[in-house]
């Protein structure tokens, strides 16, 4: 079973990478990858941590505390990824972008 959530987790990895180079093949916004990896990062510690409360359930206290040990490993991450400052674009970009369609395309700024 273990297996087959690892290959599930990489087909997920690789179709996410995927639509990231698809959708900026000449121009990779980091900030676009950064809120990326956080939204699977949070939806990863919170299948973990319903892992966990459902081996609590059934009294596998052993099971248990391996998925919450690994929700607070992923919530480590999440700090991590969200600490890391991604410069923003030159302003003369911003201004070229904001007369030719939007640089977020109508959608306001993430925050991490």
């Amino acid at each position: 079973m273990a297996q087959l959530h690892d290959l599930r987790l990489r087909l997920l990895v690789q179709q996410e990478s995927e639509q990231i180079s698809n959708s900026q093949p000449n121009d990779l916004d980091l900030s676009i990858v950064q809120a990326r990896c956080l939204c699977w990062l949070t939806l990863l510690a919170e299948a973990h941590e319903d892992q966990a409360n459902d081996a609590e359930g059934r009294s596998d206290t052993e099971q248990a505390m391996g998925w919450f040990a690994d929700s607070m490993r992923l919530r480590d991450v999440i700090q991590v990824v969200t600490s890391i400052e991604i410069p923003l674009p030159e302003s003369s970009e911003l201004d070229n972008n904001d007369e030719g369609g939007g640089f977020f395309n109508g959608e306001p700024p993430m925050t991490a």
